[in-house]
């Protein structure tokens, strides 16, 4: 009797399907560097130096200004980019992806060079601090924003009416703040506005299944009408009495904000934003590392599935419409009681529409969010900035910097991104 042997089937293995190489960062990358080296380099004479300053009078550090040569200086400024250009070349090839200090780093000397041509040979200084300063006060309305539309759409719901709940928050913690005669109030009384367009959209949107974008845009519409009429007739009539300015004093945080550049740029503002690092943080936590994080996520990616283990959909999509309208509301008393402002005709002069922008380049994530609206407010107040101090660039140029921006960061630096796979679908049991 012999034994038989069986050869074992062999395995076959299939080869390794490469994604096609991508030449976007690597494009951009040296787009951004030529126009370094062309304009900022070789244009300014040689013998230049662009003053810069770091402290103000106020401040209990000083750091003198200081000068810096402008062409030796952008000529650094220029390898560092061409490194970084060769850098992220080589990962393109490779078919890796470009880390997050990258884009960092070549940004932050980009726009360093470009403030080195703007103050060569000139006798003004170019105010770092008041830069970074305004940069973030500016973002604070995009950055509540865009958490409103990270909250709302990562359940499902499509949150046009960004621009709205701005507003009514602006308006409500205006009118509120003066009745009162105390910001504080008026700032707790904004999210309020925010979560009643939020409670229309999620009304409209859920119990009749209407478009959520069309819905949206009519609520912003809604919001602009009825705040321009209030304030033609009740405002304007009674100002001293309904809206007269009222600000929330800084709060400066002992030790840190003595840190020179930095403190007085984080750790010298107002309630309103140290609620927004705030917001940021609990945020990121709960949406990412938590059960109802993963909750709100999984409604926003598959209803039914949610459905079937138990999760409310459409009661999970309510709450967070409301919470995200809450949100924004609480931005919009930026432009007020934030600010030191009385409230005025579409005030919010389409920030909602930017704090959407910023959700979509951040990737619906918060920090994303963050960092997009940072972008955003920092490319305004630039704007402001040199067209206080003068620029060779036309003053034209200047104002449409934050659109220019808004366009090509979620046209061509974001890539490819992905929203949650059920937004604007009614889940219809």
């Amino acid at each position: 009797m012999t034994a038989t042997t069986t050869a074992a089937p062999r395995e076959e293995t299939s080869p390794a399907v490469l994604l096609p190489v991508s030449w976007r960062w690597p494009a951009i990358y040296g787009v951004l560097t030529a126009v370094t080296l062309v304009v900022f380099t070789l244009l300014p004479e040689r013998g230049q130096e662009t003053t810069f300053q770091l402290s103000r009078a106020t401040d209990l550090i000083a750091i003198p200004n200081f000068a810096v040569p402008s062409v030796l200086t952008n000529w650094v400024l220029t390898a560092i980019m061409l490194a970084l250009t060769l850098f992220v070349t080589r990962l393109a090839l490779a078919r890796k992806k470009v880390p997050v200090w990258a884009p960092i780093v070549f940004g932050t000397a980009f726009v360093l060079s470009f403030l080195v041509w703007v103050g060569a040979g000139r006798a003004t200084v170019i105010p770092l601090t008041t830069l970074l300063q305004g940069a973030l006060a500016l973002s604070v309305p995009l950055v509540f924003g865009a958490l409103c539309g990270v909250l709302c759409e990562r359940s499902g719901i499509v949150n046009i009416a960004i621009e709205g709940q701005l507003l009514g928050g602006a308006f409500l913690a205006a009118v509120i703040g003066s009745l009162t005669s105390s910001a504080y109030l008026g700032m707790i009384a904004a999210p309020i506005a925010g979560a009643l367009v939020g409670v229309l959209l999620s009304f409209f949107a859920v119990r009749y299944w209407v478009d959520q974008i069309i819905v949206g845009v009519v609520l912003n519409v809604l919001v602009i009408g009825l705040t321009s009429f209030l304030f033609s007739t009740v405002l304007t009539e009674n100002a001293e009495q309904f809206n007269a300015r009222q600000r929330l004093p800084n709060l400066p945080i002992p030790l840190l904000s003595e840190i020179p550049v930095i403190g007085p740029v984080l750790f010298n503002q107002n309630l309103l934003v140290y609620l927004m690092y705030v917001a940021v943080i609990v945020l990121q936590i709960f949406l990412f590392r938590s059960r109802w994080g993963l909750r709100v996520r999984s409604v926003g990616e598959h209803p039914k599935a949610a459905d079937t283990v138990g999760i409310k959909v459409n009661r999970t999509r309510v709450r967070n419409t409301i919470l995200g309208g809450a949100v924004a509301g609480l931005g919009g008393a930026f432009f007020t009681v934030g600010s030191g402002l009385a409230f005025g005709k579409e005030m919010s002069a389409g920030q909602g529409y930017i704090a959407l922008a910023a959700m979509i380049l951040g990737k619906w994530n918060p920090t994303g969010a963050l960092a997009a609206a940072l972008l955003f407010g920092f490319s305004k107040n630039l704007g402001n900035v040199l067209s206080t101090i003068g620029s060779p660039v036309p003053s034209e140029f200047l104002l449409m910097l934050p659109y220019v921006v808004t366009i090509f960061a979620v046209a061509g630096f974001v890539g490819r991104v992905r929203a949650p796979a059920a937004e604007n679908i009614p889940y219809i049991k």
